[in-house]
C-alpha cells in the first residue's frame, strides 16, 4: 500500500541505492506503529535485524535520513506567501541507563546529581541534545523541518573547568554548545533560499550576540526574548532596562490564556517599544561584530488577575523597525507562536517515546529519532490543519484506503462533499475524541492514537482481503 512516506521522502538521497529502500520500508513500519518499539514496528526477526543493522551504519548520517523531509519542507514553503516564522530551540532526551555504553555519559542538568542504580550506587545520567528549527506559516501551520542538530555533550564535558580559567565570553562561539543556534539559522536559509521572508524566532536561550550577527548577515530577522541587559550605545543611558524604564507607554493590550491549572485568565498589558543600538561584550567580541540596530518591546502586566501564574514582563528584542502599536501587538502574536515547538517536543517524547528507545549507541539513536521527528512533525500538522484550513482535500494527507475505511468506519451524516478536516475528526473519534457540539477541536495525543488505531484496522482488512481471496 502507497503511504504518505513515499511521497514525504521521496527526495530523499542515500549514497548506497540498498539504504534507501531499507529506510522506506523501516518508515512504514514505523509510521504504522508510533510510539512503539523497533520490535514492535517491525514484527519478523528478519526485519528486526535488517533495522538495527541500517540505524548503527557508520556510513550513515542523520541528514542523509532527513533530506527528503528538508526537501518536502522547501516544497510546502515555496508554495506559501508572506513572512515565515522558524522556531529554534534546543531540548534534552533522557536515558537512565545502568550501562550507557557508546552513547556518551554526561550530566544533563549540571545543578543535579545522577540517578541511583543497583546498590544504592550513583550513576552519571546520560542522553542527546537536539537542536530542530520548525518552519510555521503566518497562521502557524508547520511546515517541517528545516535544520535538525544533534550532539551529547561528551566533548563539552569539561566546560565548567574552563570557564573557571578564562573568560567564557572570549571562547570562540564556534567552540560552545550555543553554536547549535548559528548553525540552525545558516542551515534553514540556505535550504529555504529566500532568507529576506525569514524570521528566526527564539527564547531567552537564544539571546546571544553571535546569532543577531549571523541572522542579519543572511538578510534575514531575528524575534526573542531578552535574556541579558546589554549595554546600549548611548552615553546617558547605558542599559537596555533603563532605556525601557523611562521610555514612554505606546498602548495597551488585552490577551487571554489559560494557566497551568486550565483556568481562562485575561490580562491587561502596558506595551512599550523603543529603537537603540545595543553593543558587543567585551573581549574578542567588540573587535569582531559592530553595534547592532534593535528594537526591544516591554510587554508589562497591569493589576495581575486572578490564576495561579507569575505576572506578565516579557522583553523582546528584534532587527524588525516598529512604527507603531499594532506593528508591537503584531510581533508578541509572533512571539507566541513559539510555544508550538514546545507541543512538537511533546508529541516527540510523549506520542514517539523517544526517550524510551533501547538503542546502544549515540549514532543510532540520531537516525532513529530522526525519522521519528517526522512522525511527530505529520502528527502536529494534521492537529493545526484541521483548525487552520476548512476547505482541503483529504488526498494531500490520506491514502485512498485511508479514506474508504474511515468512510466504512465513520460513516458521512453530511450531504456535502467530505473535506480533509473531516477525516482527522474520524481519526480523532478513534483515538477517544467525543467531539461535541462545544468540545474544542481534537488535540495531539487523540489524533496520534487515532492514526494508530486507523493502521492496524488497515492491516487487518489488507489480511482479510487476502484470505477471502477478494
Amino acid at each position: 500500500m502507497t503511504s504518505w512516506v513515499d511521497s514525504e521522502f521521496e527526495g530523499s538521497k542515500f549514497k548506497d541505492e540498498r539504504l534507501g529502500t531499507r529506510f522506506l520500508k523501516i518508515a512504514r513500519s514505523l509510521a504504522e506503529r508510533i510510539g512503539d518499539s523497533v520490535p514492535v514496528a517491525c514484527q519478523d526477526w528478519a526485519s528486526i535485524k535488517a533495522a538495527y543493522r541500517f540505524f548503527s551504519n557508520p556510513n550513515l548520517t542523520e541528514n542523509e535520513i532527513l533530506s527528503g523531509h528538508f526537501r518536502s519542507t522547501k516544497g510546502r514553503f515555496n508554495e506559501t506567501e508572506g513572512p515565515i516564522r522558524v522556531l529554534h530551540d534546543t531540548t534534552e532526551i533522557d536515558y537512565n541507563r545502568n550501562k550507557p555504553l557508546e552513547i556518551g555519559c554526561r550530566r544533563i542538568f549540571s545543578n543535579k546529581k545522577g540517578f541511583y542504580g543497583p546498590q544504592g550506587k550513583e550513576v552519571p545520567r546520560c542522553g542527546l541534545d537536539m537542536h530542530p528549527s520548525l518552519v510555521l506559516t503566518p497562521e502557524g501551520l508547520p511546515l517541517g523541518l528545516s535544520s535538525n542538530i544533534f550532539w551529547n555533550r561528551k566533548k563539552f564535558k569539561n566546560s565548567r573547568e574552563i570557564q573557571r580559567k578564562k573568560n567564557y565570553t572570549r571562547i570562540p562561539i564556534a567552540e560552545k554548545e550555543s553554536y547549535c543556534w548559528i548553525r540552525g539559522v545558516e542551515a534553514s536559509n540556505q535550504l529555504l533560499g529566500s532568507p529576506e521572508r525569514l524570521v528566526h524566532i527564539a527564547d531567552r536561550e537564544g539571546d546571544i550576540y553571535e546569532f543577531f550577527q549571523a541572522v542579519m548577515s543572511k538578510d534575514s530577522h531575528f524575534l526573542g526574548r531578552c535574556k541579558e541587559n546589554r549595554r546600549t550605545n548611548s552615553e546617558e543611558i547605558q542599559k537596555i532596562h533603563d532605556v525601557m524604564a523611562s521610555g514612554k507607554i505606546k498602548g495597551h493590550y488585552e490577551i487571554q490564556y489559560r494557566d497551568k491549572t486550565g483556568e481562562d485568565v485575561s490580562a491587561q498589558l502596558e506595551i512599550k517599544f523603543e529603537r537603540m543600538a545595543i553593543r558587543p561584550s567585551d573581549g574578542l567580541k567588540r573587535k569582531m561584530f559592530p553595534d547592532t540596530e534593535v528594537t526591544v518591546i516591554n510587554a508589562k502586566e497591569v493589576g495581575k488577575t486572578k490564576g495561579r501564574r507569575e505576572a506578565i514582563d516579557w522583553r523582546l528584542i528584534t532587527d524588525l523597525k516598529i512604527e507603531s502599536l499594532e506593528e508591537a501587538i503584531e510581533k508578541l502574536q509572533w512571539y507566541a507562536l513559539r510555544w508550538r515547538i514546545e507541543r512538537y517536543f511533546f508529541i516527540l517524547k510523549s506520542g514517539c517515546k523517544v526517550d524510551e528507545l533501547k538503542l546502544r549507541t549515540a549514532g543510532a539513536l540520531y537516525n532513529v529519532i530522526s525519522i521519528n521527528c517526522v512522525l511527530a512533525w505529520r502528527i502536529f500538522w494534521m492537529t493545526m490543519i484541521n483548525r487552520e484550513s476548512e476547505s482541503v482535500s483529504p488526498k494531500i494527507a490520506l491514502t485512498p484506503t485511508e479514506i474508504k475505511t474511515l468512510d466504512q468506519l465513520k460513516p458521512s451524516k453530511s450531504k456535502a462533499k467530505p473535506v480533509l478536516s473531516d477525516y482527522i475528526i474520524k481519526i480523532a473519534k478513534l483515538g477517544g475524541y467525543i467531539g461535541r457540539a462545544l468540545d474544542p477541536p481534537p488535540g495531539n495525543k487523540v489524533i496520534w492514537k487515532g492514526m494508530q488505531r486507523l493502521a492496524d484496522i488497515i492491516i487487518g482488512i489488507e489480511f482479510g482481503l487476502k484470505i477471502v481471496g477478494n
